[in-house]
């Protein structure tokens, strides 16, 4: 039977944070060439009038072999290499915040397909401290607290930082497949539990819908876990969770939060993180901000559904942002 994979994984994607923190083939440097590339991008889109999300990949034709390049490489390594890759370059100063945003939606376009984000229809999400902590509505990635590890439920996720707080808010990145290895060999007796379905707030339409965490289909593992939407879930649903459930959880977060599994970065203004949310977790320190409102901290974010992205098993539902 191959529902489960039961062997550990030893492809790219199985990196620890402490193995490759030291590495700089995770960082594309944008060279002078393909930032005058995306310079005439931005020109084109300037001089139609059009603004990110209101512009199609039609409206800014981009037929440079480099970049196009470029476009192939990071699609390839975010699907079949470490998972993530972040993208150094764009300099903040010469650029307005539009210019950064319309930068990178560009890129997003020749890269896959953007998704609704929430139920408001946004195509590009505002990651900054503006909510009220003490509001259970509020989400997390709207104030300044500690944002566990989770995956977003699109193929990729992606985050352009405009600004970055006074102190903290590094990004932090984990393997999935470094977990998934690490149960196997100290937990196999939990297994399974990540393979049977748990129901997960905002993955049905109406509701919570039934989803595994890990999903093994066509020779490559996929995963899916945002802990607080699954203990919604079963909470919305009436369906309380067993004591062996909440324990396989537990035992999830313990192993994803050791040291040496976590990559931190500190994204600069200008740099942007691209994650397979299928492969890695991300999650953000908490910070504190600047007390003037326009120097604080300040990410955008773009959900992208991928031409490239793994064939998912029948019982492990695709998600690729809200349908209004």
């Amino acid at each position: 039977m191959d529902t489960m994979l039961t062997s550990p994984i030893t492809d790219k994607c199985a990196w620890k944070g402490q193995d490759i923190a030291d590495k700089d083939d995770w960082i594309i440097k944008l060279d002078p060439h393909l930032i005058s590339v995306l310079d005439s991008a931005l020109k084109t889109i300037q001089t139609k009038k059009l603004q990110a999300p209101n512009f199609e990949k039609s409206d800014v034709p981009i037929d440079d072999a480099a970049f196009l390049t470029l476009v192939n490489e990071v699609s390839e390594e975010l699907e079949n290499g470490y998972g993530f890759i972040v993208i150094r370059g764009l300099d903040a100063s010469v650029y307005s915040e539009q210019d950064l945003i319309d930068i990178f939606y560009i890129l997003g376009l020749y890269l896959g397909v953007p998704v609704i984000q929430d139920k408001g229809g946004q195509l590009l999400g505002l990651v900054e401290n503006v909510g009220d902590v003490n509001d259970k509505q509020t989400r997390v990635y709207q104030t300044n607290e500690n944002l566990p590890f989770h995956a977003d439920l699109s193929d990729v996720v992606g985050l352009l930082c405009i600004r970055k707080a006074m102190t903290g808010g590094e990004s932090s990145l984990v393997s999935f497949s470094a977990v998934y290895n690490t149960i196997l060999k100290e937990y196999p007796q939990y297994l399974g539990y990540y393979y049977h379905p748990a129901y997960l707030n905002h993955l049905g339409k109406e509701g919570p819908g039934l989803t595994p965490m890990f999903s093994y289909w066509e020779g490559k593992l996929a995963c899916r876990y945002l802990r607080k939407y699954i203990e919604t879930g079963h909470e919305i649903m009436n369906v309380p969770m067993s004591r062996v459930q909440i324990e396989a959880l537990d035992i999830f977060d313990e192993i994803s939060h050791r040291p040496e599994y976590r990559l931190d970065m500190m994204l600069e203004p200008g740099d942007i993180q691209l994650c397979n949310n299928y492969v890695v977790m991300h999650s953000r320190q908490s910070f504190e901000d600047y007390p003037e409102a326009d120097k604080r901290r300040k990410l955008v974010r773009l959900w992208l559904k991928m031409a490239n992205a793994r064939e998912l098993a029948p019982d492990f539902p695709g998600k690729n942002g809200y349908l209004l």
